[in-house]
Parts: structure tokens; sequence; C-alpha cells
């Protein structure tokens, strides 16, 4: 009796502690391209040995996990390839720019040659603001020569060589070139800037110099202008010490930092009926990290307070019943497009946190017969994978429960910087493939449910084990009693 008690005992304990992990172990523990849904051919130009690829909408819409878990890369062979998964950070440039500047020398003559405002000049203009001539109203014969030089005018909007003659440029710098036959210079100037050519404001003062060296044919020149960054069509340059100069050269210079936009993917859902009444449902994947989301109408003059959000599949709280579908919000907002005085006005994208759902779910607050169109908008993540096997090579994707094998980047490109990753080869994508479906597990409602069954299956058990044993102490104890 004591042997078979302690084979039982033995028995359940085994029963009980194996069974957990039977619940999470996986079904397969192989890990090949033919267990995966959907896969993409990768080819490269077999040059460099880390390749990157910007994953597309098939892979966000067919694969089965929120962190894009179920993705492998495969070689020709069927060997897995280290790989990593990261968002790219929008790229700040520093653009110099530099552009020639005409010139224009005010000559004068007695106490007006010594201030350059006090000056009353005659200015002519073209009709987009180029200027044509610049001189002193009470000009004569008597003020042509350099020693006349008073102050330069200059023009600085010639820019149609720039990358876009549009723009008003930041101006930072003046650079200034001397005259062939003059090699030795020191100069102060004042810069004054002005847009219309009557409002002068003062922006900067320098001194300019060269130094030549005859024995070594070296100069040592001071030659630039520097100030804080500004827009501005004129300059007017003056001396306040030095002689007067008409250079052969003046270039205005620009510096000017633009942060690259982001590459955006979008995707338009059509609505089917809801789980709830004049709910609307767009079926998505999983894997979108959605971070905008904005509702197109077809209806010309239509708005639509409503809650976004999904449905959460709640367990049944008893045995044999149904689970239950609630509404859970995201975030709300008036969504409208509207015609007014014959211009369109529509509604700004909803900003939301980065957000997986399987099912969008549109909540109006007010019953609707509209059925707008759902974009989804987000950064698609880059694969940075080591290409080490032979090609052709496989993203593989879509599967359920299966861990990832993402390594970390400085594990798959260690010491590149982020210049060097924004430049890496872009492999190209054939066309998708879509291998033998796999069955998708329960949803996470029926897991639970499944879940507390099987904890109520095992208190049973343990209930029932317990009477057998009490039975069979009792039976032994009757015997000897009656012994």
């Amino acid at each position: 009796m004591k042997n078979l008690q302690g084979f039982l005992l033995f028995l359940f304990c085994i029963l009980v502690v194996s069974k957990p992990f039977a619940d999470e172990a996986n079904p397969s523990s192989s890990d090949l391209l033919a267990d995966y849904s959907h896969a993409l051919t990768l080819s490269v130009t077999g040059k460099q040995g880390v390749v990157s690829f910007r994953l597309p909408q098939s892979v966000y819409l067919n694969a089965r996990s929120a962190d894009l878990s179920d993705l492998r890369v495969f070689d020709a062979a069927g060997g897995k390839l280290a790989f990593a998964l990261y968002v790219p950070t929008p790229q700040s440039r520093i653009q110099k720019q530099s552009w020639p500047v005409k010139q224009f020398p005010v000559n004068a003559t007695g106490q007006q040659r010594q201030v350059a405002a006090a000056l009353d000049l005659d200015i002519k203009t073209g009709t987009d603001g180029t200027l044509l001539s610049v001189k002193t109203k009470s000009h004569d014969n008597k003020a042509n020569s350099e020693n006349d030089l008073s102050c330069l005018v200059l023009d600085l909007g010639q820019t149609g060589q720039l990358e876009n003659p549009d723009a008003k440029p930041l101006i930072n710098a003046l650079r200034f070139v001397l005259p062939k036959d003059v090699q030795t210079y020191s100069a102060q100037v004042w810069l004054e800037v002005s847009d219309d050519l009557k409002q002068w404001d003062m922006l900067a003062a320098a001194e300019l110099s060269w130094l030549a060296d005859a024995q070594t044919s070296e100069t040592l020149a001071n030659d630039r202008l520097e100030f804080e960054p500004r827009a501005f069509r004129y300059a007017r340059l003056s001396w306040r010490s030095g002689k007067p100069l008409r250079f052969a050269a003046i270039t205005a210079e620009s510096v000017e930092q633009t942060t690259d936009k982001p590459i955006l993917e979008k995707l338009l859902l059509q609505p089917v009926a809801g789980r709830k009444p004049d709910d609307l449902m767009y079926h998505a994947g999983i894997a979108i990290p959605v971070e905008k989301i904005d509702l197109r109408f077809t209806e010309p003059n239509i708005v639509l307070p409503a809650q976004v959000g999904t449905y959460r599949e709640l367990p049944a709280k008893q045995l044999g019943k149904s689970n239950e579908w609630v509404f859970q919000p995201l975030s709300r907002a008036v969504f409208y497009q509207i015609t007014q005085s014959g211009q369109p006005r529509h509604s700004a994208e909803l900003l939301v946190p980065a957000t997986h759902y399987a099912e969008w779910v549109v909540h109006p607050q007010n019953p609707t017969m509209g059925k707008p169109e759902l974009t989804l908008v987000w950064q698609p993540a880059t694969l940075v994978f080591l290409a080490s096997g032979p090609p052709p090579y496989t993203l593989a994707f879509g599967r359920d429960n299966v861990k990832s094998t993402a390594a970390d980047l400085s594990q798959v490109a260690p010491g590149f910087s982020v210049q060097e990753l924004f430049q890496l080869e872009q492999a190209q994508a054939g066309p998708l493939q879509t291998q033998q479906a796999l069955s998708k597990n329960d949803s996470e409602a029926n897991v639970a449910r499944i879940s507390a069954q099987n904890r109520t299956l095992i208190l049973w058990g343990v209930l029932l084990f317990g009477v057998a044993l009490l039975g069979v102490m009792a039976s032994r104890l009757y015997k000897q009693m009656k012994g």
C-alpha cells in the first residue's frame, strides 16, 4: 500500500510540474524557411558585407507579432543570417553655399565722402529688385576717381545658381578678393544691411588685412567679414580707417542646417461593420506601429466627432458562455471635411503614441451614414543584415509564438557611424511569396479561457486525488481496526 501511494503521489507531482512547461513550449522546434507563411527574395550586388533593407508594407501586413519577432533572414543554403532592426533618426545636414555679389561704387567729395549714411543717393532697380545703378544726386565730374570712393552698395540677390534660388538664404559672411595690383592692404570696414534700400541696419564691423611676403610669395590674409546669420538683399560697405577700395570680387556665404524628413508609410483601409452598432472597423496588421491616423470622407461636407481605438476580447466569466467584446478607446477627435468659399478644409492627422492594433475601430459620437477611409501612418524600420552566406537571400515572416532572433545593431554592423548606416547598400526585394499558411493560435481571450479551464481541471484533479488518498487511508485504518 505504501508503494502504491508513493507511486500515485510521484505521478501527480510530475503532471503538475510539467503542465506549465508543456503549455509554454513551442509545438515545433524547427526554424526553417518553410515554417513561415510569407517571404521576400532580397537581391544584393555582393560587393558589400553589410546591407540594409527598409521594411515594406507587405511585411507589416503579414507579420504576426507586434515587435516583428517572427522575422528571419535566410541564405540560399537555408542558413540563418545575423540581422538587426532599427528606426533611422532624421539626418541633419549642414549646407554651405556661396555666390558672387554685385558692387556699385559710390563716389563723393568733401565731407560727404566721410559719412556714407549722409549721402543723397539716386538708386535705380529693376522690377525684380535687381540693382541697376547707384550714384549721388549731387554727382559731378569732380567725383569720378577711386580717390573719391565713399562706399560700396552691394546687391546680394544673384542667387540663381543656388539649390533653391527662390529661398532667402541666411548669409553669415562676406569674402573679399584684392585687385591683382594690390598685394598689401589693411582697413577697418562697417557693414550695414537693408531689404528696401531705405532703412539700413548696422550688422558688423571687422578689420580686413592682407600681408604679403615678397621672399616666399605667401600672403597672410584676413579676408572674411563674419556675422550672425541673417537674410538680407542689399548691403552697404563703408570705411572707418584705411583707404576705400573697390575689390576684385566679393562673395557672399551662407551656412544652413537642414533636417531630412523621415520616410513614412501610409496605408488606406476600407471600413466594415463593427461588433457594436454604428461602429466602423478596419482590419490592419498587428505589426504596424501607427503614429498618425486620418479619416477621408467621400461626402463633401461632414463633421464626425468620434473615438478611435480597438476591441478587446474578454474571457467569459462562466464556463460555456461566449467571450465578450468591449471597445477600448485610444484617442478622440473631431474629423471633418468641409468646402467653404470654394476651398476644401480637412481635419489634420491625429497624432497617437506608437500603437499596434490588428483591428482599428472608429466609434462615432452620433450615428452616421458616412463610410470614411482610415489612413494609418508610420515610420518603417530598417533591416540591417550581414551578407555572409550564399545569395540570394530571403526575408521570411508570418509565424506565431516565436522568439525574436534580431541582434543588437552593434553586433551586426560594429563600428558603423550613423552616416555610414544611412549610406548602406539597399537590398532590392522581389515579389511577395505566399507559402502554406500556418494556422494562428487562439486569441488572447481564448488563451485566457483555456488557461482558466486548465487550472480548474488541475484543481479537480487535486481534489479527486485527495479523496482517493483519504479513501485508501480510511480503508487501511478500517482493516487494522477490524483485525
